[in-house]
Formats: structure tokens, C-alpha cells, sequence
């Protein structure tokens, strides 16, 4: 499958053994001071940190692939020119009314009894544009998740800079609860990709994606999905200039305590307070990212990382311990005074 993707110019990391998060390779790639560019396993033909490895080098492909068939395949969203919709269906609580269509005003008159996930969201979504329901879009892939979720495959027109990644409950831009997006800065895991959870199944006829819709790009500038043609990502291969080593930004060493104490809890499976440190450190990311000192896109990485290492059974819980935390702690901008 890994080749099969990267010949289509989609380009390929490896994910974890069983899981749908990427396979570590260096203990630095455990530090949030340790960013992609001075990463040595790149220069190595080794991977690290996710996406940011991804390859359409087919002697590489060959060699990661070859040499541990066991490793799952992710596709880097940006270079590979896609925008992937991807409907959960996690048992939640629904939000308020106001928090379902972010942007988009539904009146108490409009009956939500049943609504329950992202599949009604998005079919709620296309129903004010009059539009059809993407999830019921034979022309595109579709991908069926072990949760019970759905992946609809798009491609961007040539020419366009792309869209940014989110998350349903995301503080920033967001589409709509329980649908997130999978593009710029994201990765999307392989079709008949295999985890302890289930099988990655392509759903219908279509293997290939068809061009993104119109009216679901005009949403997607509407939620602040778009990306300026400068943040656009590079082809894949072309190494990025590199860096000097910096200290941390004060924003990860404000962090850096907070993640330690969550990986910390992989050495104790009860009785950590593993929640508690979650939130908290989540809690604090989101004021971090809600002042500008880091990305919420990199907070919920680091945040995702740390706790799926610490807790890899619990994937979707800790998810949901972030998305909250981050969002409440976005209220709370959290401001230095100075320079950092």
C-alpha cells in the first residue's frame, strides 16, 4: 500500500505497529524542543516526527516498508494535495446549539432530537447550502474506519495554496462537530491500513479522489480554513533549508514540565492521575496557542503524542481530554511579559 500511495504522489511515513499514530524513531523526537529540521534520521533515511518524513522516494519506500512490514502507512495531507473530511462517530455529549455549525446560526426551531455525530453535523451542513451529503459522494474515496467514522478523499485544483488541518471542537477554525480536516499540517492514515481496532475499508467502486466541491471549499474560506500561498507546503524530497539550533521558545519550556509530567505516567498504568495532567497541560497549551506563542496545530501534536505514549489503549479518551481542555484553555490567553 505504501507504494501503491507514493506513486500516485501521495508521500508516505510510517505509523506505529497496530495504531493509527506515527512510529517513533529517536528519543529526541520525545522533546517539544526538538523540531523536524534538526532532526539527523531524515538525513539518515530513518523517520521522525510524523508527517514532516513523509517520502515519495520509492528506494526508501521500499527499505522502511521492506525491512518492517508491520508499520502502518500515513499519508502527508499538504504535499500530497488533499483535503480528507473525516466524519467521527464518538459517543459525546452533544454541544449547544451554537458550537454545532460554528459560524452558522441554527434556530431553536430546527429539530436536532437524534442528532448524535458527525455524520449529522455534516448532512445538517450540506442540507442549509443545498447541497448533497459528501458522506454519500460515490465519485470520490471513501474510507471506512475502524470506529465506525468515514474518510471522504478530495483533491485540491492546480494552483490553489491549500487548506490548514482542524479539528472538530477546534478553538480556531473548525467546520463542524465531529468532522475534522485532514490537510495542510495532517496526515490521514492509508486505506486497508490495520490496527488493533479494525481494518481502514474503502467503501464503493471509487479509489481515487475526486476534486474538492466547490461549495466545500467556500466553507472552508469561510471557517478560516486557507492557507496563504507562502504557507504552503513544499514538494515532497525537497529538504528544507536547515536551522540553527535555538533555545526552546519560553512557550515549551513553559509546556516542557507539564508533557513530562504526562509521559511520566507510562511507568504507573493506575493511579497517575493521568486526566489530571492532561488537562492541565492542555489546558495550558490552548492559552499558549490563543496568545500566538505556538500553533494549535503543534500544541495538539505534542499534547496527542505525549499521550498516546503514556496511554496508548485510551486514544479517543485522551483525545477528548485535549480537544475540551484546549478550548477552555483558549478562553484564558496566557500573555509573558517581555520578550521571549
Amino acid at each position: 500500500m505504501a507504494s501503491w500511495c507514493a506513486a500516485r504522489g501521495w508521500p508516505v511515513h510510517p505509523l506505529a505497529p497496530g495504531r493509527k499514530t506515527p512510529a517513533g524513531n529517536c528519543k529526541g523526537c520525545k522533546k517539544p524542543d526538538h523540531p523536524p529540521q534538526e532532526c539527523p534520521c531524515h538525513e539518515q533515511n530513518g523517520w521522525c516526527h510524523g508527517f514532516h518524513a513523509a517520502t515519495l522516494n520509492s528506494a526508501r519506500v521500499d527499505a522502511w516498508w521492506g525491512e518492517h512490514p508491520n508499520l502502518g502507512v500515513g499519508i502527508a495531507c499538504g504535499p500530497a494535495r488533499l483535503v480528507v473530511i473525516d466524519v467521527d462517530a464518538h459517543s459525546a455529549s452533544v454541544p449547544d446549539r451554537c458550537r454545532l455549525l460554528p459560524g452558522i446560526t441554527i434556530p431553536a426551531a430546527v429539530d436536532l432530537d437524534g442528532l448524535a455525530s458527525g455524520f449529522d453535523t455534516l448532512a445538517l451542513l450540506a442540507a442549509y447550502r443545498g447541497q448533497p451529503n459528501p458522506a454519500e459522494d460515490s465519485a470520490t474515496l471513501r474510507v471506512r474506519t475502524p470506529s465506525g467514522g468515514l474518510h471522504l478523499w478530495y483533491r485540491l485544483p492546480d494552483g490553489h495554496p491549500g487548506y490548514r488541518s482542524s479539528a472538530g471542537s477546534s478553538a480556531g477554525a473548525a467546520l463542524a462537530w465531529q468532522v475534522d480536516i485532514r490537510a495542510h499540517g495532517g496526515y490521514i492514515v492509508a486505506p486497508t491500513t490495520r490496527t488493533s481496532q479494525g481494518r481502514y475499508v474503502p467503501v464503493g467502486d471509487a479509489r481515487e479522489p475526486a476534486p474538492l466541491p466547490s461549495w466545500f471549499a467556500g466553507e472552508l474560506e469561510r471557517t478560516g480554513h486557507h492557507l496563504a500561498p507562502a504557507q504552503a507546503t513544499a514538494p515532497a524530497d525537497v529538504p528544507a533549508p536547515r536551522r540553527t539550533r535555538s533555545a526552546p521558545t519560553r512557550a515549551l519550556r513553559t509546556l516542557e514540565p507539564l508533557l513530562a509530567e504526562v509521559a511520566a505516567c507510562a511507568a504507573v498504568p493506575e493511579g497517575a492521575a493521568f486526566t489530571e495532567k492532561l488537562n492541565r497541560a492542555a489546558y495550558t497549551a490552548g492559552g499558549l496557542a490563543a496568545a500566538g506563542h505556538l500553533t494549535e496545530t503543534r500544541a495538539l501534536a505534542l499534547l496527542t503524542e505525549f499521550a498516546n505514549q503514556a496511554r496508548p489503549s485510551q486514544e479517543r479518551r485522551s483525545q477528548s481530554v485535549i480537544v475540551s481542555a484546549l478550548q477552555a484553555g483558549a478562553r484564558r490567553p496566557i500573555h509573558y511579559e517581555g520578550r521571549s
